[in-house]
């Protein structure tokens, strides 16, 4: 059975990653972490690791609901404990009365170190707070090296796991049903617009999927896609549940504003 089959052409490289770490660590019997992943990335792998009599893998995120995680594969003997994850957390201080900070700059200050998207997690702002979470590996240079985000100065303060802030990020579940998985049906499902208007947004570069934005109308979505609409806030697509008698697909998503 050719396995790509089961999943997006630009998907292959990182299947082939996933593929390569099973196999390291069916024969070392060693565990593997992993860099921060996407949903998109975690269902790929819970997909490809599967249940395997040798093997199992866990995810962690530096605190229990969040979005992007490490992955920790290991033998089935294994019991992993937090500290096996090597999550660092940080909270960025800054003159608070005088500037904001947005995700979007946290975001591009921390690449523009030259870091991997996938060697930091969540990022997490609630009241004025801005908390993120990192690799260990690269702690370190991260502490030496980011002084500034936007215009303002900043200094990075290191807590324990336990100190991180909770977002108020709640996902409204909803069930839709749509004739296709393309991304202009879906959009045009969610938000009630209609497709020509959700396609007009697409080819306008507005549309993100796993924060990349996609310009394709007919993309096919799939289970555990984040995708965005600039004003409109974020869908996840949390479970496809199948096809109705009339033959559409049933999905339950979460709506977060």
């Amino acid at each position: 059975m050719n396995i790509y089959q089961h999943f997006r052409p630009e998907e292959r490289e990182f299947i082939d990653q996933v593929l390569h770490w099973k196999d390291y660590v069916d024969s070392s019997y060693t565990s593997k972490l992993t860099d921060f992943l996407d949903p998109r990335e975690q269902h790929i792998l819970k997909v490809l690791i599967g249940e395997n009599g040798n093997l199992k893998y866990q995810l962690f995120g530096g605190v229990s609901g969040s979005e992007r995680k490490r992955a920790l594969i290991m033998p089935d003997y294994l019991i992993p404990t937090e500290e096996e994850f090597q999550i660092n957390l940080f909270e960025i201080e800054y003159p608070i009365k005088f500037v904001s900070i947005e995700h979007p700059q946290v975001l591009g200050s921390l690449m523009s170190l030259g870091l991997k998207r996938g060697k930091f997690g969540d990022i997490v702002m609630k009241n004025g707070r801005v908390q993120f979470f990192s690799a260990a590996e690269i702690s370190d240079y991260i502490k030496n090296n980011l002084e500034s985000i936007g215009r303002a100065s900043i200094r990075l303060k290191e807590l324990a796991l336990d100190e991180a802030i909770t977002a108020d990020n709640l996902w409204m579940e909803q069930d839709i049903t749509v004739s296709s998985l393309r991304l202009d049906t879906i959009i045009s499902g969610i938000h009630h617009i209609s497709r020509q208007k959700s396609q007009l947004f697409i080819q306008q570069g507005l549309v993100k999927v796993n924060w990349t934005s996609i310009e394709n109308h007919s993309f096919e979505c799939a289970e555990g896609d984040l995708f965005s609409l600039r004003g409109y806030g974020r869908v996840k697509i949390l479970s496809i549940e199948g096809r109705t008698k009339k033959d559409k697909w049933r999905m339950v998503v979460g709506k977060q504003k």
